[in-house]
């Protein structure tokens, strides 16, 4: 079996379920997050990238995954700016959801814009500093604080008051296990 073979066996046997786990955060669907894993996976060992340890492939993989979440964002984003162009909706969109008092923190987390909520997975569930989530989504320090500010807010409407949510031990606290790298 070629090495990479076996780093990506290794990988996906011992740290699979932590992608997807990961992914399913960001995307705010289980089987969205499984599509996202996939699609990183590929992408990674496509690439022809010399991954020989299963760590250092999963680093790869979490970027990866990030990167394709926030492109398909993007994506949609601009596609919705033209689609009224070309043709025209069957339907009318409906009334928003009303959001029960006891909402999960995954489906509150999935009610955050993109960019919100992959500064909130990286910052808690990733566990990185400010300035580790700035440098990895290519942003200001400033705006990683205020998108967590923001999305604390509104978490908070949603959730109800987070015990001292600025010093990010509540959040912390609320997001489903995860196991360690």
């Amino acid at each position: 079996m070629p090495a990479w073979e076996q780093v990506l066996d290794e990988l996906l046997r011992t740290r699979g379920a932590a992608l997807v786990r990961y992914a399913t955060m960001l995307t705010g669907d289980s089987r969205s997050g499984e599509d996202l894993v996939q699609d990183a996976v590929v992408r990674c060992f496509t690439r022809r990238y010399a991954l020989r340890e299963a760590h250092a492939a999963e680093s790869y993989v979490r970027r990866t995954i990030l990167t394709l979440f926030v492109e398909e964002h993007r994506r949609r984003r601009r596609w919705g700016a033209v689609q009224h162009l070309l043709a025209r909706a069957d339907e009318s969109p409906g009334p928003e959801p009303t959001s029960s008092a006891r909402l999960d923190v995954q489906s509150a987390v999935a009610t955050l814009p993109p960019r919100q909520r992959a500064v909130v997975v990286l910052r808690f569930y990733d566990d990185l500093t400010v300035p580790e989530v700035a440098r990895t989504l290519g942003i200001a320090d400033g705006t990683v604080k205020r998108y967590l500010s923001e999305a604390t807010e509104r978490l908070e409407r949603l959730l109800g008051p987070l015990q001292d949510a600025r010093d990010d031990v509540s959040l912390i606290d609320a997001i489903p296990e995860r196991s360690s790298r």
